[in-house]
């Protein structure tokens, strides 16, 4: 296992993204295809979706890369898997307003990505956390690893706020 990114991120608008191209992230066409799978949206070539409970401020996040599947933690209270395929050797976890990013580091090759969550109701009631206050509890894992591509799928739901993004996912646009 290789971590490739560990320590605070910060989200806005509850988002934050992957991309291997610049370019915008729709949020239905990220998630479009992905019945009943919110979370992680990877219905935009090149690019993963992803939310949190909080909306503004510093949030846990991890990303690694495996050589195959990871093993399911269960401690996690959400846990979604979805598809990925980079469209350029040069990808960035990347912050919605873009002033900072991380370089992944992945192969152009086609990835299985577990997003998990644990505190996203937490997250979600605090809304905004400034700078000079703890952390929530709201914390995230991003695990990619080589596999061959295959439907998104929800694993863990246990939040209110994860559901409401599992529904919007299956919430036909317009």
């Amino acid at each position: 296992m290789k971590v490739l990114v560990s320590g605070e991120v910060h989200v806005d608008y509850g988002q934050i993204f992957v991309e291997s191209e610049r370019g915008e992230c729709d949020l239905h066409d990220a998630f479009a295809g992905q019945e009943g799978v919110g979370l992680c949206g990877g219905g935009t070539d090149g690019m993963l979706f992803l939310l949190t409970g909080l909306r503004v401020g510093g949030v846990g996040f991890a990303a690694e890369l495996y050589d195959s599947r990871p093993a399911l933690d269960e401690t996690w209270e959400e846990i979604v898997e979805v598809p990925f395929r980079p469209v350029s050797e040069e990808t960035q976890l990347r912050q919605w307003n873009g002033k900072n990013w991380w370089e992944l580091g992945l192969e152009v090759r086609d990835y299985r990505v577990r997003y998990s969550a644990t505190g996203m109701d937490a997250g979600r009631s605090k809304n905004v956390r400034e700078a000079d206050e703890p952390q929530t509890d709201d914390r995230y894992l991003l695990q990619f690893w080589p596999a061959p591509p295959e439907p998104a799928r929800l694993l863990k739901q246990t939040s209110s706020t994860a559901a409401s993004w599992h529904d919007f996912a299956t919430s036909p646009v317009g």
